[in-house]
């Protein structure tokens, strides 16, 4: 015959499961939460540029030299007040190509300028679209929300499907 737990061991094993169980709510919350304001903080440096464009220089770039990290080209200005510059740096991606020509808005301040446009938009949001990737995980495992964590996933791969064809 089993012996019988007392009653207040009983209701203290109960409330430390219950404060474990929350704990692991709040951690696992504020990592998802975490992982989800690094990729908004990484993808705004960019984005801001792109997204919020008045006073801003905005012009194309044809792309003449291309090295390990960046391209540079010819600024040819399209908005009002803008500057022709003979040497503007790109950043380099796999989208970038020598030759072409690309709209783009200059960061203010500097010889920098970031692709414009629809596909300069979703280029920028794309750390957000693996964030919210990597974040579903943390839904879906430490959290237990699989419907919550499904939509983050979704969100995230069509973030960077819509990016890809983009660009």
């Amino acid at each position: 015959m089993i012996p019988a737990m007392p009653a207040h061991a009983a209701s203290s094993s109960q409330a430390s499961a219950v404060v474990l169980r929350f704990g692991r709510f709040a951690a696992m919350g504020a990592v998802a939460v975490l992982i989800l304001i690094a990729g908004v903080w990484a993808s705004w440096g960019t984005a801001q540029h792109v997204m919020l464009t008045k006073g801003r220089e905005r012009g194309t770039v044809e792309v003449a030299r291309c090295g390990p990290d960046s391209c540079s080209g010819r600024f040819t200005p399209l908005s009002e007040g803008s500057q022709p510059r003979s040497r503007v740096v790109l950043e380099k991606s796999v989208a970038v190509e020598k030759g072409r020509t690309y709209t783009v808005v200059m960061k203010p301040g500097s010889d920098d300028a970031v692709r414009s446009g629809p596909a300069g938009v979703l280029y920028a949001w794309v750390p957000l679209g693996g964030a919210l990737l990597l974040a579903s995980v943390v839904v879906a495992g430490g959290l237990s929300r699989t419907r919550a964590a499904w939509v983050m996933a979704l969100s995230g791969v069509a973030l960077l499907t819509a990016a890809f064809v983009a660009v």
